[in-house]
């Protein structure tokens, strides 16, 4: 219950509320205006209604008497809705419901003030949070503009220089083959910008934008090898001989050069391998592969021979500067005869266009520039057809023979294939006397042969019938194989 004390002669609408609860007290006051009427409002604990003390009505003036009923209205309306508002300022009710000690107090405003703090350090962390998600997006917004400003660009045109006229001028030519004189970026660097150099021109003005790397043709960078086979020296049984001097002219000189300077020789340049098909020619390359630690590049002479004029010299040309790039290295030119077949007088323009990738290969192997760490190796197994200069002495300073395996390379042949299988009482001997004349290609296939006789007859093992009645297959294959007219022949 509210106490309020009224003393006349105060203003009414100045008036100054003094409410004790207990040990706290609040004041408010509004401006002033006409009357002066000072109430004063106390709240006993154990009050039930607010209680006005004032003189009686007779003692005051018609507007004094009207403010005192207009106040007792006021007085009125906590019960009805349980606040009082009187001039200007609310009083909340609380119906005896207030804190006994100021421990409670202050025990609530703790727990208020810590449910304030938890909660702004809730929103300091999701602002972190967002801040940080709007950073990413702005980064990924730059780059999206970048991207999409470089797609708006306009295409350069490539070209190459030609010469070098000043700082601000040079010479190019452009991929259609016109030549113009153009201005040059002053932020490139002037060491770079030498005549050959790929650079590109702006679609406009055709001056020099930017310098570009040099690109190998797809079938150049391609040829390289990534993953090294898994073929040993081991594994080419029967050419001890021939593997020995192709470790001496390719291997040798990449992995220990101060040999040849302490005896003061030139290394050999590449090997030539000629020999019957299926012999093991490019074989004993992959050997090569797998033991060197240079870089492996292997290509098809066919590959070179291109439709268009110049091409197929400009692929040769791009094989040895990646070869020199990438040094230590070994080119192997399998069927090289496709390119190196000697040069007539009545020939075609296509005959013509694979004589002119064979003097840029000839060139490329004994011209000015000096191949250093560059090792070649060339297979054919018609050596009776290529030309005279690329078997001279200086382009391929060993021709190897790979003939067809004796006795003896048939035994370590067959040896190298049945290590691997699952045999039952295999007489090699007699296996090295009914394949005569046969090559590495065959004996491998007649090994082949023998196991689907085997899971033919739903048997684990290969047995020495298995290997004969593979031998009789493959010989009615050699002698039909020559003679047929008829593809039929090959697979009867």
């Amino acid at each position: 219950m509210f106490r309020a004390l009224w003393r006349p002669g105060a203003s009414l609408f100045g008036a100054r509320f003094i409410f004790p609860m207990q040990r706290s007290q609040a004041e408010t006051s509004v401006l002033p205006v006409r009357t002066r009427l000072t109430v004063t409002l106390t709240a006993p604990q154990s009050s039930h209604s607010p209680i006005i003390f004032m003189p009686s009505l007779r003692s005051l003036d018609p507007l004094e008497r009207r403010v005192r009923l207009n106040t007792r209205q006021f007085l009125k309306k906590p019960r009805q809705f349980g606040k009082l508002d009187i001039m200007g300022t609310d009083v909340e009710r609380t119906d005896g419901d207030l804190p006994n000690t100021a421990e409670e107090d202050l025990r609530s405003l703790e727990e208020s003030y810590a449910e304030l703090r938890d909660e702004t350090q809730q929103l300091i962390n999701e602002r972190t949070t967002l801040e940080a998600e709007m950073r990413t997006l702005r980064k990924r917004i730059e780059r999206l503009d970048e991207n999409v400003n470089l797609l708006k660009m306009p295409p350069l045109i490539v070209g190459h220089i030609q010469d070098i006229l000043d700082h601000e001028r040079a010479i190019v030519r452009s991929s259609n083959g016109t030549v113009f004189q153009v201005s040059l970026n002053q932020r490139l660097d002037p060491e770079m910008l030498k005549p050959g150099t790929r650079v590109a021109l702006n679609q406009d003005s055709l001056s020099v934008v930017e310098l570009l790397t040099e690109a190998w043709d797809p079938m150049v960078s391609g040829a390289e090898m990534v993953d090294k086979p898994d073929i040993s020296y081991q594994d080419v049984a029967g050419l001890d001989e021939q593997v020995e001097s192709v470790r001496e002219a390719i291997e040798l000189p990449l992995v220990k050069p101060e040999l040849f300077e302490k005896v003061g020789i030139v290394p050999p340049k590449g090997v030539l391998l000629v020999g019957p098909p299926g012999c093991g020619k490019t074989l004993l390359a992959k050997a090569v592969a797998n033991h060197t630690n240079a870089t492996f590049i292997r290509m098809v002479g066919s590959e070179l021979a291109q439709k268009y004029i110049g091409e197929g010299g400009r692929m040769v040309r791009e094989l040895f500067s990646l070869a020199k790039e990438k040094a230590p290295s070994v080119i192997f030119l399998d069927e090289i005869d496709a390119i190196g077949a000697k040069r007539l007088d009545g020939s075609t323009s296509g005959d013509r266009e694979v004589q002119r990738t064979l003097m840029q290969l000839l060139a490329e192997l004994d011209g000015f520039d000096a191949l250093k760490d560059v090792k070649i190796i060339a297979a054919t197994n018609r050596p009776d057809i290529l030309d005279d200069a690329l078997l001279r002495p200086g382009r391929f300073d060993r021709v190897i023979e790979i003939p067809i395996p004796d006795d003896a390379s048939r035994k370590a042949i067959l040896g190298v294939h049945l290590t691997g299988m699952n045999t039952k009482k295999i007489s090699i001997g007699r296996l090295v006397e009914r394949t005569k004349g046969y090559s590495g290609a065959e004996l491998k296939a007649t090994c082949v042969e023998a196991g689907m006789v085997a899971i033919r007859d739903d048997r684990s093992a290969v047995t020495q019938q298995d290997m004969m009645d593979a031998i009789s297959r493959l010989d009615k294959k050699r002698s039909q194989g020559s003679s047929t007219a008829s593809p039929e022949g090959l697979y009867s």
